[in-house]
């Protein structure tokens, strides 16, 4: 019997009707050969698939909700595997296994030889990266940094020196709902002449991606409040 194989679903990275435009035909192809779908939100995976394959019977497949990949969600993935069954994972946006808590299933995946394929679509760290005209043969995704603003400038200044000592770019996220506090935090402790990109709404109607020295965006007036974004540090040369 064949091995069981797992493929990797990207989504949306935004509700807007545009942002399906970065979703290859493809995928379509492999959620049909599926018999299990993992989710990290059922809800919103149901709806993606929905717009994409407006013929989809969704309750034709055994739904899971990954979380943070519990005790059970293991077990369950493990016993799918075990039966060689044909598995979707699918983040809340994005690519599973990239900040994503479905990497823990991949790995399960992985250590039982099942077969994985990763399906190509939107990553808001890749792209990015891509538009901010910063280092991409060096940089380094620390995920969210600390929610105390003390820690959380101590974080910048210490994201900012090994920038500058490696000549990586630094790429961060945030809550949404932080987004404004974090700005003010990176504005008030990093040098003046370090870059930083601030990505908004990527693949959205409203998408915008800049990349300015800290001094020109002390200029500006930025309000990220709930906007999903992503951030950018530059300090080498």
């Amino acid at each position: 019997m064949p091995a069981a194989i797992v493929y990797l679903i990207p989504i949306v990275l935004h509700e807007d009707e545009i942002a399906l435009q970065t979703i290859p035909s493809y995928i379509i192809n492999a959620v049909k050969q599926c018999n299990v779908l993992y989710a990290e939100n059922e809800r919103t995976a149901r709806r993606f698939l929905k717009k994409i394959w407006k013929e989809i019977d969704i309750n034709a497949y055994t739904w899971h909700t990954i979380h943070k990949a519990e005790t059970e969600v293991q077990q369950s993935f493990k016993n799918d595997i075990a039966q060689h069954k044909t598995i979707g994972i699918m983040s809340e946006a994005g690519c599973p296994g990239i900040a994503d808590p479905g990497q823990m299933l991949v790995q399960i995946a992985q250590q039982m030889q099942a077969k994985v394929i990763p399906l190509i679509g939107p990553n808001s760290i890749i792209l990015a990266l891509m538009a901010s005209g910063m280092n991409g043969q060096s940089f380094q995704f620390v995920g969210y940094l600390p929610v105390d603003a003390h820690e959380r400038k101590k974080k910048v200044i210490e994201l900012e020196n090994e920038s500058i000592k490696k000549s990586c770019t630094q790429i961060f996220i945030e809550t949404p709902y932080r987004n404004n506090q974090l700005v003010n935090d990176i504005l008030t402790t990093a040098k003046p002449e370090t870059q930083l990109c601030i990505a908004v709404d990527i693949t959205a109607s409203t998408e915008s991606i800049q990349t300015k020295k800290i001094k020109d965006w002390k200029k500006e007036k930025i309000e990220l409040h709930k906007r999903p974004a992503i951030f950018l540090l530059y300090a080498g040369t």
